[in-house]
């Protein structure tokens, strides 16, 4: 039994541990106020459809929520939505669209392939032109601090030499740093890495702005980048909050530059943990657009993939480092779906159990309830504790379905077993296909001799016998499963 630790008079079991990318620690994911871990994801820039690299992110986040959850912590989650930047603006002016029309198109295509993945939906999805008022309030503190100031060309810039700490998350500040060039320059919501630069907080209005434009005590303009996260952080989980998550790509200069402003302007820690996940490579190269392999999910779909298929070869393996997704990892995921599927539709008979897959929220009552529906299969959830270590998750859990296709299982233990591989399945929020039954085939009568054989064997257990027989059978093309009548044999 994994132990149990005491976090602020509340009682937790099975903490996940994970590595904080500020502390270069791995430490144990509470919730500071003991009660519901508030977590903050950074979302989709909404100029387009979301691709796989995008996902793979979202999807890491959505499995960290799960475990959390699943470990009996609520979770209170955040996940933004980028409506105004450089490319928004940009993009809904070449398709000669509002720049609401436009990124709403693109926030319902996110929601449908995010439900298509069976992604949790966050609870709170803030966008930045609803949180406008927050980041002129957070810039007007960040300017009587001295932290910013209006440039020439009528922005307003965060003073990155008067915050000390800056580079501490990045790694930056132990290196040399190039400076950045004059004010007026560095407005881009992105800029070169590794760059010292001060970074724009407003933007003035600029004739390619069009209609999209605020009025602030510094004129017409907008909104950084930047700045956009912070407010909305702030405002729904508090000045500090206990868990940041994104791509390692936003870790310099967008996660760096969050922590400048917020701290300068709260004088408060921002992020207790900051959890990134890795790049994603496809067929061993950078995706990209020019080499066709910067697909989305329909691209995938149309190739004939399942969205469970993907969202499984995205998460086998592990977060920090880099996946390399190829159309083989899709063909082993379907066939590891159809294992799990064929397994439980096995067990479900053995049992004789009506057994409904039911939600994720109902599992997690159950959890809190006290139950352990993960007993059979402790050692693939103790893996997802261990910093969501996929791969010896998928291992141990693979090994153990190993032993229930091979041996006999009684109808209780088909009922734990049952109940552990759906809440594994939970955990990782894949959906399993459907069993097919197999038409119907003309079984030989050497086959079926060799059936008999195995029958009698495994009924005197000599179970070295019953696993050499119906080895020989599958070697003659059929597949021989278990009922709790006898056996059926199905052509492989």
């Amino acid at each position: 039994m994994p132990a149990l630790r005491l976090h602020k008079h509340f009682l937790i079991m099975d903490t996940l541990e994970l590595r904080d990318t500020l502390t270069r620690e791995r430490r144990l994911i509470v919730a500071e106020d003991g009660s519901t871990l508030r977590l903050y994801c950074c979302g989709p820039t909404v100029y387009g459809p979301a691709h796989i690299g995008n996902f793979r992110t979202f999807l890491v986040q959505d499995l960290f929520r799960r475990v959390v959850e699943l470990t009996g912590l609520p979770v209170k989650h955040v996940r933004n939505i980028t409506d105004v930047d450089d490319k928004t603006i940009r993009e809904s002016q070449a398709a000669g669209k509002s720049l609401k029309e436009f990124t709403d198109h693109w926030v319902e295509r996110l929601h449908v392939d995010c439900a298509a993945m069976n992604m949790l939906t966050p609870h709170l999805e803030p966008s930045a032109v609803e949180h406008i008022a927050e980041q002129i309030t957070l810039i007007e503190t960040l300017v009587e601090k001295g932290h910013a100031y209006q440039g020439a060309d009528g922005s307003v810039y965060f003073k990155v030499s008067s915050f000390e700490d800056y580079g501490s998350l990045s790694g930056l500040k132990d290196r040399e740093l190039k400076m950045g060039a004059s004010d007026t320059a560095n407005d881009a919501d992105e800029y070169e890495k590794e760059s010292l630069a001060d970074f724009a907080l407003w933007k003035s209005r600029k004739p390619e702005d069009g209609d999209n434009f605020w009025n602030s005590p510094w004129g017409e303009g907008r909104p950084g980048w930047h700045l956009e996260c912070s407010a909305m952080s702030m405002k729904h989980l508090g000045e500090t909050f206990d868990v940041h998550g994104g791509g390692v790509d936003l870790i310099f200069p967008h996660h760096e530059n969050e922590i400048a402003q917020s701290e300068a302007c709260t004088c408060k820690p921002f992020v207790r943990h900051w959890f990134h996940s890795e790049h994603l490579m496809v067929e061993g190269g950078k995706m990209a657009k020019s080499s066709g392999t910067m697909y989305t999910l329909s691209d995938l779909v149309e190739k004939g993939y399942s969205p469970a298929e993907v969202r499984f070869a995205l998460l086998a393996g592990s977060y920090r480092q880099k996946l390399n997704f190829k159309e083989e990892s899709l063909n082993a995921a379907r066939l590891n779906l159809t294992r799990i599927a064929e397994l439980v539709a096995r067990l479900r008979e053995v049992g004789s159990l009506e057994f409904s897959v039911g939600s994720h929220e109902e599992l997690v009552a159950e959890v809190k309830g006290g139950a352990r529906p993960q007993e059979m299969f402790e050692e693939a959830w103790k893996a997802l504790l261990d910093d969501l270590n996929t791969p010896k998750a998928l291992g141990a859990f693979f090994s153990r379905v190993k032993d229930f296709e091979k041996s006999e299982v009684s109808a209780e233990d088909a009922g734990k077993a049952l109940r552990g591989i759906l809440f594994f399945v939970d955990a990782l929020g894949v959906q399993l296909p459907e069993v097919v039954e197999a038409e119907a085939a003309d079984v030989p009568e050497d086959v079926k001799a060799l059936a008999e054989q195995r029958l009698e064997a495994k009924s005197n257990k000599d179970w070295a016998t019953s696993d050499a027989l119906r080895d020989q059978i599958k070697e003659m093309g059929w597949i021989l499963k278990d009922t709790k009548d006898g056996y059926e044999l199905e052509k492989g």
